[in-house]
C-alpha cells in the first residue's frame, strides 16, 4: 500500500480502518546525551542489545542505533568495528529486527566517520537531507556512570552538502543498505528529488520527518500534513517528535497513515513529570495508542516487505 496519497480526503476516508500496519522504530540511544541525561540510555554493546530486546518484545520492528566509544562511554563513536559488534549482539537477541545505523553520528564525528561507518553493513542507515545546525549543553557526567566529563556546550553545524549526501547515497546503494531519509523541513525535498533523479535512491522511499528539533520544522499537525503532501510517489513516511512533542506528533502520524519512531534518543518522558523507565516502555506506549486507534503493528517481516529490506535478516 505504499505510495498512496496521505492527504487526499477521499483516499484517507476509504483507508482509515484499513491502513497498512504501523512500523515502530526504536531510537534506543543517541550520539549526544548518555546516562548523564537518563540512566536508562544504553551505552555498552551489551546494554544496547538488552535494551533493544525489550523494545523488540514490545513491538519494535526497526532499531536505530548510535555507537558509544568503549573507552569513553560518554562520547559517540562511528567506528565500524564497534557498530559491527553492537549489530551482532542485537541480532543474537532479536533474530529478525531491522538494524538501522546512524550516519548522523554525534558532535565529535567527522565527515569521514560518517562514510566509514557504513562498513558495519547495517540493513538500513539514516541519511540527513541537509545541514544539521544546533546549540545545546551536555550535562556534567559524574563518576557514578564512569567516564566522567564536565558539562559541555556545543554550537555546531554539520555540513551535509548536496555532494556529500550523494556520496553517502552512492555508498548505500553499492552496499545494498536502505536509506532512511532524515527530513528536517520541506526545503529538503529538493535534495531528495535530486537523489531520485540521479537514481541514487530506489522505491519504496522512506522519509523520516524530524519535528521539534532545532532548525527543523515546528511540530504541528499543519506542518506534518504539509510535509506529507510533498512526498514523491512510492514513499512511506515516519515521524520523530522530539522531547515533549513525541507523543502528540507520533499519534498524529498514526492517524494520518504514517509510521513512528520513539525511544530515549528523542524523549525521556512517559508523560508530564514522569520519566520513561526504558525504551521498551516507550514502544509499549505507542503500540497501545496505535491499537486503540485500530492500527495493527507491523511484524519485522511485514516491515521488511514494506520498506524493501531483504526478507533474510543480515548476520554479523
Amino acid at each position: 500500500m505504499s505510495g498512496w496519497n496521505y492527504t487526499n480526503s477521499y483516499e484517507w476516508m476509504e483507508r482509515v480502518t484499513s491502513q497498512e500496519p504501523l512500523i515502530v522504530t526504536c531510537c534506543c540511544n543517541g550520539g549526544v546525551q548518555g546516562k548523564e541525561a537518563h540512566p536508562g540510555i544504553p551505552e555498552s554493546p551489551e546494554e544496547i542489545a538488552d535494551s533493544v530486546y525489550e523494545a523488540y518484545k514490545e513491538g519494535a520492528s526497526v532499531v536505530h542505533v548510535h555507537g558509544r566509544n568503549p573507552k569513553r562511554l560518554g562520547e559517540t563513536t562511528m567506528d565500524p568495528e564497534v557498530l559491527h559488534q553492537i549489530n551482532g549482539y542485537i541480532r543474537e537477541r532479536c533474530p529478525d529486527i531491522i538494524i538501522n545505523n546512524t550516519t548522523g553520528g554525534g558532535p565529535t564525528s567527522t565527515m569521514d566517520d560518517r562514510i566509514r561507518c557504513l562498513e558495519a553493513m547495517p540493513e538500513m542507515a539514516s541519511l540527513n537531507m541537509g545541514p544539521d545546525m544546533s546549540r545545546f549543553v551536555i550535562k556534567e557526567r559524574d563518576q557514578s556512570y564512569g567516564h566522567s566529563h564536565p558539562a559541555q556546550e556545543y554550537d555546531i553545524c554539520v555540513p551535509f552538502t548536496y555532494g556529500f549526501i550523494e556520496q553517502l547515497a552512492e555508498k548505500m546503494l553499492e552496499k545494498g543498505i536502505i536509506p532512511e531519509m532524515e527530513m528536517y523541513h520541506s526545503g529538503q525535498f529538493w535534495v531528495a528529488q535530486d537523489l531520485i533523479t540521479k537514481g541514487l535512491i530506489k522505491k519504496p522511499y522512506l522519509f523520516q520527518f524530524v519535528m521539534g528539533y532545532q532548525t527543523s520544522t515546528y511540530p504541528t499537525p499543519e506542518n506534518l500534513i504539509h510535509l506529507a503532501r510533498e512526498l514523491p510517489d512510492g514513499a512511506h513516511f515516519a515521524v520523530a517528535g522530539i522531547g515533549k512533542y513525541q507523543w502528540a506528533m507520533t499519534t498524529f502520524a498514526i492517524l494520518l497513515g504514517g509510521h513512528v519512531r520513539v525511544g530515549l534518543e528523542d524523549n525521556i518522558y512517559l508523560k508530564r513529570g514522569q520519566k520513561l523507565k526504558s525504551n521498551g516502555e516507550a514502544v509499549a506506549k505507542i503500540v497501545r495508542i496505535a491499537t486503540e486507534l485500530n492500527r495493527d503493528i507491523a511484524t519485522p517481516a511485514q516491515a521488511r516487505a514494506m520498506l524493501g529490506v531483504s526478507a533474510i535478516p543480515s548476520s554479523y
